[in-house]
């Protein structure tokens, strides 16, 4: 089968792998759409993501979509449309009953930070454990449920700072989780979504997702004490320090972007001054469910995303998600059909 595989930094491969074969308990799922991820595209142009380096060719994508090939249970009829919790979790632990995701020795798909790395599903087949499977609603297409991981994503973030109904929210950052956060902000019932972003494509994007203002970051200024809740998605420490300035006393943040390791040059003042609430919001638990019923109610959601690049051309496909001003979610097109792509 063919497979889109990182072999080390700018360098990516189209390789002939053999293809797997279900055991019990298993499933092999034919892939239609890979979403490009910010950990992939780390893993591509970097060779590492923070501290997760690539030491063995890595098979990227968690964000997919196809149908099922094979299930040795029956239980599954092929051609069965589905889309993947990629997350494997680990041992449980007393407390964390309901976030599996912060259980210890998990893991997740296209992923270096295990060893074996966790592969990917861009790739012709994917393997994959029976409850990582997700059947997907009739009028939800193949397309669109893509993004039901990255929209969990956003999904969880809101609900670490216990929703957003009836609130003032800010989306800091409009890339491909900024713009499925606004949108989420929106459909969750939020009085306004104001969205940030130092580029007018995405913002321009946002607008689309259900933003109800834009303010772009160099040009416009960020009214302090003005949200009640801030969904920070750029993992960008000025940004954060910005986050904190713009929610009111006891506001409520929730910070989705990943950081890099290491101390970080964060304005604390205000958070101290102000008693605000900041929650740390680390992939989801079972949110991609509700990410699914949402992607079926909503078409709108669709304006996330902006290109579908064939397999074959894999490398024009990073290369264009990591220029965000051009691209929100960019989709890798998988050979589900049988033709070359």
């Amino acid at each position: 089968m063919r497979t889109v595989v990182i072999h080390g930094k700018d360098d990516l491969r189209i390789d002939e792998v053999p293809t797997p074969e279900p055991q019990d308990g298993q499933v092999r799922l034919r892939i239609a759409y890979v979403g490009i991820c910010g950990s992939d595209l780390h893993y591509f142009f970097d060779g590492a993501n923070g501290a997760f380096v690539v030491r063995e060719p890595l098979v990227p994508g968690h964000e997919l979509s196809g149908t099922v090939d094979l299930d040795p249970s029956g239980d599954l009829a092929a051609g069965t449309p589905v889309t993947v919790h990629p997350a494997t979790f680990g041992t449980p632990v007393e407390g964390l009953e309901g976030s599996r995701q912060l259980w210890p020795g998990g893991s997740y798909l296209g992923s270096a930070s295990t060893w074996p790395h966790t592969q990917g599903g861009m790739s012709e087949y994917l393997v994959v454990r029976r409850e990582m499977v997700r059947v997907l609603p009739a009028d939800l297409p193949l397309r669109r449920a893509a993004l039901a991981e990255p929209l969990a994503v956003a999904l969880h973030g809101i609900e670490v700072v216990g929703g957003v109904q009836g609130s003032d929210v800010l989306v800091s950052g409009s890339g491909p989780i900024g713009l499925l956060a606004t949108f989420a902000a929106a459909v969750q019932g939020a009085r306004s979504v104001t969205a940030t972003d130092t580029l007018p494509g995405p913002l321009a994007r946002a607008t689309a997702l259900g933003a109800t203002a834009t303010l772009r970051v160099g040009r416009d200024d960020v009214p302090a004490n003005a949200f009640d809740v801030a969904l920070e998605c750029t993992g960008v420490p000025a940004a954060i320090s910005a986050t904190i300035r713009a929610v009111r006393p006891r506001g409520r943040i929730s910070q989705v972007g990943m950081l890099p390791g290491g101390a970080q040059p964060v304005e604390l003042a205000s958070y101290i001054s102000k008693e605000i609430t900041m929650h740390g919001s680390f992939r989801f638990d079972d949110e991609i469910d509700r990410a699914i019923r949402l992607l079926a109610e909503h078409p709108e959601v669709e304006a996330a995303l902006t290109h579908e690049i064939p397999a074959g051309s894999a490398e024009q496909a990073f290369s264009l998600a990591r220029d965000s001003e051009a691209s929100g979610k960019v989709l890798v097109s998988l050979w589900a059909d049988g033709t070359p792509a």
